[in-house]
């Protein structure tokens, strides 16, 4: 007899927990469904089942379910084998990854809910706040939490409701609240007692007297030109009449209205033909298949600007031939409107977007359509969170800009790598990956280079346009020779007005934002500190205040040094806000455009601005990084880089590869179309070698440099890398745990442990930081390594001074 489920809870416990059921129930049930269960005292959770059993557990006694919530499994068996995957690997827990998987409007959440006790009649022992919830519940039979704050007009009421629950005036439940509400679009058509020519004229006769009444009739015909189907009763409010014109016409039964659920987002479906390839495309695309016979993952390495778009739409075009999903992952949100513009034509609304900008329901509908197998959702689009969704029979997925490090996930847990668990989606689904990229993360190209992958390469630029020249500007002459525009080398100027004077754009990369990252006194060079972290506040113009980019923090420019009131404050180093102003300074007649987080924002932020400069509406974008990936823009004829030397001074073992990544990434974006483009690097340093291999293009240099490098100091891919974190409010509870923990590690993995440190920025948020990293080689056992730490971990969190430690393992910290 099963009597027994196990689910998952979204909260961070490694376990799973049982509850029991009934035999009814147990029919009922299927795993992947939702459940609503009692934890703790009185809260009620959204669980999903993850097995069906009989074994009674023992050290506990097991509490029935509350709720049923689904008919039909929301969760696939392929998607919970992926969810373990993670949490066995990242060391976190299958709850933490729940919580990050699931749409917020799945998880639903108890609300308590507060009632009047009828037996109470002892009105004169309640003071005035009580005495106001007492007399609210007279006219009300329950109460939110919230509404009692509004009541007393006030936030905390907690202590009012305790006091109330002590008198036994009131008693309190749980009760469970659905957050997704579908999207319901109102129609009109004709009542059906109006259908003949003669009982139309009759009703225009009729409405003779209600002249504005008579106008929406008129231009209902209008916009129904002909056509049986009802018209969007929006297009009638659009064109200037009211909603209560609508209603009275509602109300007399001229028409009638209906309401049919629709997806929140469609795109187009004019479908067109996928473009032809050319020679070396369809070489590559051959490659590829080829390389899928034999290995399930590929890495494409082919040039910026040579048409691996095209070579991803034939391979999604087969793989829906098929009837198989197919996922295509993209490292920024800016990258999927601008993808989406473009597979739209080929494959119409069988395309789904999942991203952190889309709302709550937007997403619920795209993981509904995804369970449902509907043909709104046959390629996902989306950024690292994607590889979460219930993928039921997956063909095909695209790892686009493999390389780059914003598919890994930092914070909170899970710390997955995009790339890596799409790989192992792939193996759970029996589907191809592949990798694309123009320069590949020195990791894919060394398991390329072992034969663990395909490998194919495409060398020749769309149309045979030549890779753009690079030249390197050394801004330390420019300086001495006094040719320095602000931020400007002279050359860089001359490039400028000759790609302005053609009528052609220009992208500038600077990866920084705000204004300026320290404002200094000139007197005592005092900088103002965040008050919650270990760093300078960065000054931002556009709104005369100082932020930290880290805790959010922010204060108003003082317009005296806090330190000695002199009023003398001087900015140092440069941003994107900085350059944008000289800009404007310097091309007064010039558009002049910003891309960055603080100007992409909102939910559209990216395509309006991307489409601004698409249609040449801007002449000149002046951007972070978000601007080097995948971007194509056939106007563009000159990229410069104002400051290559901050990358390449990153204290961090990848800070060579990036730089090249980020330089090569950005090159690319000019001269896409007939015309070769003219990339300018300004730097302090233009001899160091990573620059020189930039200008040559040269990849396998760079790549077999990092490699010596690497197996010199021992770094991936030669070795895995295990981060620990830990953080306190208290330095010295930090300092003690972190020292503690170090010698138990020390004690088993010996010199491979370094550590306990403090990183650059050693307090965040008001939490003091120590880091411990630990160099796992390939010989050794990755699972016993990792419970080995796992161990170690609990015997810590047993001590209990070290209880109050926050302690964060990030497996592959890179």
């Amino acid at each position: 007899m099963i009597n027994f489920i196990n689910v998952i809870l979204p909260i961070p416990l490694q376990k799973l927990f049982t509850y029991r059921i009934t035999a009814a129930e147990a029919d009922f049930i299927k795993i992947g469904s939702r459940v609503a269960v009692p934890f703790g005292k009185s809260k009620i959770y959204t669980a999903i089942v993850f097995e069906l059993h009989s074994e009674q557990p023992t050290a506990y006694e097991a509490k029935d379910i509350f709720q049923i919530l689904d008919e039909f499994p929301i969760v696939t068996g392929p998607q919970l084998k992926h969810w373990q995957w993670i949490s066995s690997y990242y060391m976190c827990s299958l709850g933490d990854v729940l919580r990050a998987s699931l749409p917020k409007a799945f998880l639903l959440e108890s609300e308590t809910l507060v009632l009047k006790n009828a037996a109470f009649d002892q009105v004169s022992i309640l003071n005035d706040d009580e005495y106001l919830i007492w007399e609210a519940l007279e006219h009300q039979s329950k109460l939110k939490i919230q509404d009692i704050g509004k009541i007393l007009d006030r936030k905390g009421v907690l202590t009012v409701v305790n006091s109330l629950l002590s008198k036994e005036v009131i008693e309190v439940k749980e009760e469970i609240y659905e957050q997704y509400k579908p999207k319901f679009v109102k129609y009109l058509d004709l009542h059906p007692t109006h259908q003949t020519d003669d009982q139309l004229h009759q009703l225009l006769d009729n409405l003779s007297k209600a002249p504005k009444q008579r106008e929406a009739l008129l231009l209902f015909f209008q916009l129904k030109q002909g056509n049986d189907a009802p018209v969007l009763r929006k297009k009638l409010l659009d064109k200037g009449i009211s909603a209560a014109v609508i209603k009275a016409l509602v109300e007399k039964q001229v028409f009638e209205q209906s309401e049919i659920r629709e997806d929140r987002v469609s795109f187009d479906t004019e479908i067109k033909m996928i473009h032809e390839l050319n020679e070396y495309q369809a070489k590559a695309l051959s490659g590829i298949k080829a390389a899928f016979d034999e290995k399930e993952v590929c890495l494409l390495h082919g040039v910026t600007s040579s048409g691996k778009t095209e070579i991803y739409s034939h391979l999604i075009a087969e793989t829906l031939e098929q009837g198989r999903q197919v996922l295509y992952l993209l490292p920024e949100i800016a990258l999927t409107t601008h993808i989406i513009s473009r597979l739209q034509h080929f494959f119409g609304d069988k395309i789904a977007v999942f991203h952190s900008r889309y709302s709550v329901d937007e997403r619920v509908e795209v993981w509904n359509n995804l369970v449902n197998r509907s043909e709104k959702a046959q390629i996902v689009l989306g950024a690292r969170s994607s590889i979460l969704l219930p993928f039921t029979d997956l063909g095909l997925i695209i790892v686009d800009e493999e390389h780059e490090t914003s598919f890994k996930q930092f914070e909170p847990s899970p710390r997955y790598h995009a790339r890596d668990a799409a790989i192992m989606l792939g193996h759970l689904h029996r589907a191809k990956v592949l990798l694309g990229s123009a320069t590949p993360s020195v990791e894919t190209y060394h398991n390329a280079k072992q034969q663990k992958y395909g490998y194919v390469a495409l060398n020749r630029r769309y149309k045979d346009v030549q890779l753009p020249e690079i030249e390197l500007v050394d801004i330390k002459e420019k300086h001495r020779k006094k040719r320095m525009k602000g931020h400007f080398s002279d050359r860089l100027l001359l490039l400028i007005e000759d790609a302005l004077a053609e009528k052609e754009q220009v992208i500038l990369f600077q990866n920084r934002r705000g204004f300026s990252p320290i404002v200094e006194c000139s007197t005592c060079g005092v900088a103002p500190q965040c008050p919650n972290c270990d760093v300078s506040l960065t000054f931002h113009k556009f709104n005369n205040e100082l932020k930290c980019h880290y805790c959010g923090h922010h204060q108003a420019l003082p317009k005296t040094c806090p330190a000695c009131e002199n009023p003398t404050l001087d900015s140092k180093g440069f941003g994107t806000e900085q350059i944008e102003l000289e800009l404007k300074e310097l091309y007064p007649e010039t558009k002049v455009a910003r891309m960055d987080l603080d100007t992409t924002r909102g939910k559209y932020g990216y395509q309006k601005l991307l489409r601004s400069f698409h249609d040449q509406e801007i002449d000149i974008l002046v951007g972070t990084q978000m601007l080097t990936k995948g971007l194509d823009f056939k106007n563009v004829s000159l990229v410069g880089v104002l400051n290559a030397d901050n990358l390449l001074n990153f204290p961090d073992f990848r800070a060579h590869e990036r730089t090249y990544q980020l330089m090569v990434q950005v090159s690319g974006r000019a001269g896409r179309d007939e015309k070769r483009g003219k990339v300018a690097i300004q730097s302090f340093n233009p001899y160091h070698q990573i620059l020189q291999q930039v200008t040559t293009h040269d990849y396998d240099t760079m790549f077999k440099d990092q490699l010596n490098e690497r197996h010199q100091f021992l770094y991936p891919p030669l070795v895995r890398l295990v981060r620990i974190v830990l953080k306190h409010k208290d330095f010295i509870k930090v300092e003690g745990a972190a020292n503690w923990m170090g010698r138990s590690l020390v004690n088993s993995f010996g010199d491979r442990v370094l550590g306990p440190t403090s990183p650059s920025i050693g307090r965040i948020r008001n939490k003091y930081i120590k880091s411990i990293l630990i160099k796992l080689p390939e010989k050794i056992s990755l699972n016993q390594s990792k419970g080995q730490i796992q161990k170690i971990k609990d015997s810590f969190m047993s001590i209990p001074d070290y209880r109050s430690v926050q302690v964060i393992i990030d497996v592959d910290c890179y």
